[in-house]
Formats: C-alpha cells, sequence, structure tokens
C-alpha cells in the first residue's frame, strides 16, 4: 500500500474531488486545509493580493490510500482531466505498512 499525497490550491478542490470518486480504483481519500509557504511566483494566477501580502496560501492537503499498482494511473488521469493542476499541485508518495479500522 501506499499514501498518495496531494497538495493543491483550494480552486481545484471539488474538480479534484469530483474526478477521485469517479476512479473505481480509489475507496475513499481525505481534504485538509493547509498553508502554503514558500517561493511565491508573481504570476500565479491562483494568488490573491492578499496571498502576496500575507506571504501563505491557502491549500488543500489530499490524502489517498492506493495500491501500489493504482498510483500512476491515478497521477496521469489527474493531469489530464483536472484543469490547472500541473501548474499548482504537488504531490509525494509514502510507503504504508499497515493500515486498517480501529
Amino acid at each position: 500500500m501506499n499514501l498518495l499525497t496531494l497538495i493543491i490550491n483550494t480552486n481545484l478542490q471539488q474538480d479534484v474531488g469530483d474526478h477521485l470518486l469517479s476512479l473505481e480504483e480509489i475507496s475513499g481519500f481525505t481534504f485538509c486545509s493547509v498553508e502554503g509557504h514558500g517561493a511565491q511566483v508573481e504570476n500565479n494566477a491562483f494568488l490573491s493580493a492578499r496571498d502576496k501580502v500575507v506571504g501563505h496560501t491557502p491549500m488543500v492537503r489530499v490524502d489517498i490510500l492506493l495500491e501500489e499498482s493504482f498510483v500512476e494511473l491515478v497521477l496521469v488521469t489527474l493531469r489530464e482531466s483536472v484543469n490547472g493542476i500541473q501548474d499548482q499541485g504537488i504531490y509525494w508518495l509514502t510507503s504504508v505498512e499497515q493500515s486498517g479500522r480501529l
């Protein structure tokens, strides 16, 4: 198992959620509000004047528990199906040794 973590702009949350719900390879996912800190690009269409002044950007973290064989499929379909994610989203992949219900 793997944990695929995405960090996306809040403007993409609805489109990403809709797309993930349409994939039968995904049984569920979690959205969390986060704040992005780091070098900001002036021509980033998602940054508001407030974001540029305050120095952080409201973002959404998406955690998806996946079989290893589905990771590339999910990444490719997100890149192809969600407008703007190619320029505004980042991800990382973490191995999960164990998961279950409490």
